[in-house]
């Protein structure tokens, strides 16, 4: 049997690690892939293991392992280095008995073989199939956002979710928040679904939670903008209907958002002809409250005029991620 490993920080795991590991398995009958943590390093073991579990949870030959050093005593850098490359040999070849080849991307990966007395085969080492490294993406996350396996983004993801009754400006606000932050918009799917709020069943709203949580999966950006979410579809069903809805935790989990913004009632009223009357919307927003306190949900009321809800809306979002560079913060990132 032909062994062979794979080493790295993967501070985050990107499609480029994925790839080298994917070809790594071409060249063994059994890979094992070394996530080394640092003693210095904020970045959770357990987050960074979880995205490759997740990519690799087909793959009966790859084994992942998380290593983790002293960095006294085994030198962090990238580096290359022959005395750094030799130390981390003996670490390997004491870790890693009867592995007969190592494969990377990176220059010292033939001296640790070398050191080793094992086979390195490098795997695009000038990256030009995937133009991609970690520190872009802790830097530049909206760039690096293509790059990053679905393990990696449902992490990272954030999501803001409007919310408010009929006549608040829930849609207009989605699109400006989306366009203005360089964010995916992510309609209501009630719209599509059900014409006039005065004329639905419980079945429309099912089909609504349904449509709107594969909407949310859809969405491919670092922020997602939301139009409603599944607590003010519940609400619809125990005001008109008198009905709790059963809804799967599935549809919850893809619904829950980092952050609510709920907006007041305090605008005039419009009728466009397929809502409510003015009566029953500020109703309405009674109820959405008292099922959003029902399911512990907190939010920022946003109020005033049109531009006095976009301005605080920008801000809140603001405290919620950092935009100035718009990369991210991992030590901040915790995995459930």
């Amino acid at each position: 049997m032909r062994k062979a490993f794979v080493f790295g920080k993967f501070m985050p795991f990107h499609k480029g690690h994925e790839a080298m590991i994917r070809f790594a398995l071409t060249k063994c009958d059994f890979l094992t892939v070394l996530i080394c943590v640092s003693d210095q390093e904020a970045m959770p073991d357990v987050l960074r293991k979880s995205w490759m579990d997740e990519t690799f949870r087909e793959e009966q030959r790859v084994e992942i392992l998380t290593y983790h050093y002293n960095e006294n005593k085994l030198p962090s850098t990238s580096v290359t280095s022959e005395s750094v490359s030799r130390v981390w040999a003996a670490a390997f070849r004491e870790l890693l008995p009867g592995y007969s080849l190592l494969v990377t991307s990176e220059p010292y990966g033939e001296l640790v073989a070398g050191f080793m007395g094992i086979t390195h085969i490098p795997f695009d080492p000038e990256r030009k199939l995937f133009p991609v490294s970690a520190t872009m993406v802790r830097n530049h996350l909206w760039e690096a956002w293509p790059y990053l396996p679905d393990s990696v983004k449902n992490t990272l993801v954030k999501k803001v979710v409007i919310l408010g009754t009929e006549s608040t400006g829930k849609t207009t606000l989605t699109g400006r928040l989306a366009a203005h932050f360089n964010a995916a918009a992510v309609s209501e799917a009630g719209r599509d679904i059900v014409a006039d709020s005065n004329d639905f069943s419980m079945d429309d709203l099912y089909a609504i939670a349904t449509s709107h949580a594969n909407n949310i999966r859809a969405a491919d950006a670092p922020l997602l903008i939301i139009d409603t979410d599944i607590h003010i579809t519940i609400s619809y069903g125990e005001y008109t209907f008198g009905q709790t809805m059963q809804v799967d935790k599935d549809i919850f989990a893809i619904n829950k958002a980092d952050l609510y913004l709920y907006l007041a009632n305090d605008v005039p009223f419009v009728q466009d002809g397929t809502r409510m009357d003015e009566a029953a919307r500020n109703e309405l927003d009674s109820s959405h409250r008292l099922v959003l306190a029902k399911y512990g949900i907190t939010y920022e009321v946003v109020s005033g005029d049109w531009g006095e809800r976009f301005e605080q809306a920008v801000s809140l979002i603001n405290r919620l991620v950092n935009f100035r560079s718009q990369g991210v913060n991992f030590s901040s990132v915790t995995h459930s």
